[in-house]
């Protein structure tokens, strides 16, 4: 039952961001061309047959929802496309001039970009936890161990930017990786005292630059020993149900003593659905109960046991490795304008480099990731989802752009030839390079599709 909730979850966090960033990119188009006069005849959220149909405004514009949500589209008057009254001419497509046209095909990859910086920018005024940048004992063998890094040690900078979350470190590392260069990290230790350790990240194969980075340097949070006593305990939970109390210290399971909340996780996601005897420590006395942990979808979309408790953190713990970005509305507009163009600039980047081939092509996911990152992060509360559609309203708006046929970059890439040839792109070499696009976007779609399904078998 638990299963079908998550996945109930799942598919509605994923249909909400898609169907919001569709109907923002269409926007886009839709008020631009609206501003230069153009007439638009539907504004269409999905593809095929209507399901939801409206004609509103001064032009009657035909507002549609469609049976399929993958994708949108608003259609302008256009000479090419069917006969126009003479009288309405000047308000076709196609008639515009060559800035105006441009301005409208942009507009929806901008709208796209702009979501991200108000999302950003809202983050910043609400705060943005993050987890402390402590590192952990890295695995012999990789470039951190190499670079003597030593568990405890918290990384205050990377190269020349300091850092305040492992996100932060995260994003920097990958977009040095993608350079191929070689960067310091300073880090410091509980003494005070403060380290530089280089990483010479060109030493990574393709393979190694993609979602796994830190793990492949060898850079992980540093697990920290929590206490194995519980925090909040959810009502309708099995923890809940068992008669599990806040303050409750466990201190063995099945007979097996516990030293950190981290073997009490290890232990209970492995445990769907069978029981397990808990040994407490309640206001100084033994207690005794059974928790059989509830089988739901992990992170991999492999089945794991949950109880419904979390650790109790003191604040001195919360405060040591836990922190909250928080900004007044001036900076959180410089913060959420870099972010944005950083992000922007790292995906770029990273197209480039798979292109060339720099960077795994693993990196290319489709609908099933998408989905299963948004249900991930819905799960894990709102500015954990937020930041996930700021994130793919950006990659939509990157994709977008880019110089291929049908496309709105191929599109920009017609009036740029436009603009040098002095005329518009004739309709032989456009029908040429329309069946290309399509069979690249195939291509590209198939591929995404081929790399969901892989990680769905090997989870």
């Amino acid at each position: 039952m638990a299963l079908i909730g998550s996945g109930m979850q799942t598919i509605l966090a994923f249909l909400g961001a898609l169907l919001l960033l569709i109907l923002v990119h269409e926007w886009g188009h839709y008020w631009v061309a609206r501003r230069v006069g153009v007439k638009v005849l539907r504004f269409s959220i999905g593809f095929g047959k209507p399901l939801w149909l409206s004609r509103r405004g001064p032009d009657q514009t035909e507002w549609v929802i469609g049976a399929f949500p993958f994708g949108g589209y608003v259609r302008m008057l256009d000479e090419r496309e069917g006969p126009v009254l003479p009288e309405e001419a000047p308000r076709a497509f196609n008639r515009q001039s060559l800035p105006r046209r441009f301005a409208i095909v942009l507009a929806g990859p901008l709208a796209n970009f702009i979501l991200a910086f108000l999302i950003y920018w809202g983050l910043y005024l609400y705060g943005i936890p993050g987890l402390v940048p402590y590192v952990d004992a890295p695995p012999q063998g990789t470039l951190a161990a190499s670079a003597g890094f030593q568990a405890g040690e918290r990384i205050t900078r990377v190269g020349s930017q300091p850092v305040e979350t492992w996100n932060e470190v995260q994003l920097l590392l990958i977009d040095q990786a993608l350079e191929r260069g070689r960067l310091e990290l300073e880090t410091r230790d509980d003494a005070g005292h403060i380290a530089l350790h280089g990483l010479d990240l060109s030493e990574l194969a393709p393979a190694q630059r993609d979602a796994d980075l830190l793990d492949q340097i060898g850079l992980r949070p540093w697990d920290f020993p929590i206490p194995p006593e519980a925090g909040r305990v959810l009502p309708d939970s099995p923890a809940g149900h068992a008669g599990l109390q806040t303050g409750d210290r466990i201190v063995a399971v099945d007979g097996q003593p516990l030293a950190s909340w981290q073997a009490l996780v290890k232990i209970i996601r492995a445990s769907a659905n069978r029981p397990l005897v808990m040994t407490l420590e309640r206001h100084g006395a033994p207690q005794t109960i059974t928790i059989t942990p509830h089988a739901e979808q992990g992170e991999r979309g492999e089945v794991v046991g949950k109880i419904g408790v979390s650790p109790r953190l003191t604040p001195e713990l919360n405060a040591r490795y836990w922190t909250t970005v928080r900004e007044g509305p001036l900076d959180a507009l410089q913060h959420a304008g870099s972010k944005t163009w950083e992000v922007i600039r790292l995906t770029f980047k990273t197209f480039a480099a798979m292109v060339a081939g720099e960077a795994s092509w693993k990196n290319v996911g489709g609908p099933i990731q998408i989905a299963d990152y948004a249900g991930q992060t819905a799960r894990m509360g709102a500015i954990p989802y937020l930041t996930f559609i700021a994130l793919i309203s950006i990659s939509l708006g990157a994709l977008n752009l880019l110089p291929v046929p049908l496309l709105d970059g191929g599109h920009l890439m017609y009036y740029v030839v436009e603009l040098i040839k002095g005329s518009p792109v004739s309709d032989r070499t456009l029908a040429l390079t329309q069946r290309v696009g399509l069979m690249i976007l195939t291509a590209l779609m198939g591929f995404a599709l081929y790399n969901d399904i892989q990680r769905l078998l090997t989870n």
